[in-house]
């Protein structure tokens, strides 16, 4: 199975179910509601919830109790969309931080502030042959240049931007043991 949200009638989030095989719709319910939902899926026998193998989610907690209530055998998945999401939103968060630790008249503060896109990006996607003046900074730098000058100023910044390339990289070529060793890394990203 799969569980997500999306918004339907009156701008309200409804809950929807599919087939994780064939990604057919199973049920369309009018709320997202832990009450709601545990009382759907308990309608449906304890032998039929029990062959549910995997059910594929974000990383909302109550999904997870519903699974853990109603599907006694299944394995949670969580969709890397969902995963490398957080990670980026968590890291654009850190290299927000940093850029108000600078005056914004800084080169360092501009390297941070115009160019945020490009830290989202893939290194490897990066421009890295022709460099491009800008304004902000006033200097031709390429693409990759931007990035590695920006994630220099914080060893906090270039170990998570580091950490969520490698974590991108693994999702991509399907490398578990890289993600779960990313996973429970016990390195410390730093502090600002």
């Amino acid at each position: 199975l799969a569980f997500d949200e999306f918004k339907g009638v009156d701008r309200q989030l409804h809950f929807i179910c599919l087939n994780g095989d064939n990604h057919q719709v199973v049920q369309i319910l009018r709320t997202r509601y832990k009450k709601t939902l545990l009382k759907y899926f308990g309608r449906f026998s304890p032998q039929a919830r029990a062959n549910v193998k995997t059910v594929t989610m974000d990383l909302d907690f109550y999904y997870q109790d519903i699974v853990r209530a109603c599907f006694p055998n299944a394995q949670i998945v969580i969709a890397r969309f969902h995963m490398i999401q957080m990670l980026t939103r968590s890291f654009n968060s850190l290299r927000v931080q940093v850029m108000k630790t600078f005056d914004k008249r800084s080169r360092q503060y501009q390297l941070f502030k115009s160019p945020w896109k490009l830290y989202l990006k893939k290194f490897d996607e990066l421009e890295k042959i022709h460099p491009r003046y800008n304004w902000h900074y006033k200097d031709c730098l390429t693409q990759a240049q931007v990035v590695t000058e920006g994630i220099n100023t914080s060893t906090a910044l270039e170990n998570s931007y580091n950490l969520m390339q490698s974590f991108i990289q693994a999702v991509e070529t399907g490398n578990t043991h890289e993600l779960k060793s990313l996973i429970n890394c016990q390195d410390q990203i730093g502090t600002l």
